[in-house]
């Protein structure tokens, strides 16, 4: 996906910059009235596509993450960014979680800190395991 996205991002780069040499390329100084206009469509088109791969992708990950964390409550099992799996002890009103690492060892931590991947990735393969 990221070599799609970097092929087509040079491609309407290399379109812009073909689009500023003069017509013709001898040299001479003509006017062209649609130059400009041409010009004007490839940095619309570039804006176009910078939006569509990193920025609404950036945007939706972001949407995603917040509705997790609103949605984490006691017993649930995650893994934070440092790679710490737990079970969900107390969700407090300051936006930090009591944690349960292991049985009677408990961890304060910010709810910021549970990574989304990681424990959906942990919730998927509990979920395949008690399926068999």
């Amino acid at each position: 996906m990221k070599s799609t996205r970097a092929l087509l991002t040079s491609s309407v780069v290399l379109l812009y910059l073909s689009s500023c040499m003069p017509p013709g390329g001898d040299g001479k100084s003509g006017s062209s009235s649609g130059a400009g206009t041409i010009q004007l469509v490839f940095l619309g088109l570039m804006i176009v596509v910078f939006w569509l791969f990193f920025i609404r992708p950036q945007a939706k990950r972001a949407k995603t993450q917040k509705a997790f964390i609103e949605n984490m409550g006691k017993g649930d099992k995650i893994v934070t960014t440092a790679g710490i799996h737990a079970t969900i002890n107390k969700v407090n009103e300051d936006g930090t979680l009591t944690i349960e690492v292991s049985p009677g060892s408990y961890l304060k931590i910010e709810k910021a800190a549970v990574s989304v991947e990681w424990t959906a990735a942990l919730n998927n393969k509990t979920a395949a395991a008690d399926k068999k």
